[in-house]
């Protein structure tokens, strides 16, 4: 008679533990996924992967509802793996048009013409000769010509 007992009470906690496994990893999946920006690149995916966990921890609590739990909590785990997915994938995105961006501003650099190379300086001027190598000048009279 005890050992029925035992049975019965190990088998009412095993109905009771029915899904708590899959929910846990469900709910690590939504949080991997919300770390990711999921809300921000995969919104729906997230809601419906948290709604779905809410069914099934609803669900988890009504004796008829327990079978239902784990494949609840199976498919919220899917859509969170699918918005974390989704999510990378966009960060990706983005990363490659900003290094794109980058490669087209430099080609067009590469592109252009050089700048013309800067005007070399004038030539020095030849030194002047001494003062006595000069030749005079004739003086003007003054009023005419000379």
């Amino acid at each position: 008679m005890t050992g029925l007992a035992f049975l019965a009470l190990g088998g009412a906690a095993q109905a009771q533990d029915v899904g708590v496994a899959e929910l846990a990893a469900a709910q690590a999946a939504v949080q991997r996924a919300s770390d990711a920006d999921a809300d921000q690149y995969a919104p729906d995916l997230i809601q419906a992967a948290r709604d779905k966990i809410s069914q099934a921890q609803a669900l988890g609590e009504s004796r008829s509802g327990r079978k239902q739990v784990p494949l609840l909590a199976q498919q919220a785990q899917a859509d969170a793996d699918l918005a974390r997915a989704r999510s990378a994938q966009a960060a990706v995105q983005a990363r490659l048009a900003q290094e794109q961006s980058e490669i087209d501003r430099l080609q067009k650099v590469l592109a252009a013409p050089p700048p013309a190379p800067p005007a070399p300086p004038p030539a020095p001027l030849p030194p002047l000769p001494p003062q006595d190598a000069l030749p005079t000048l004739p003086s003007a009279a003054p009023g005419g010509t000379p």
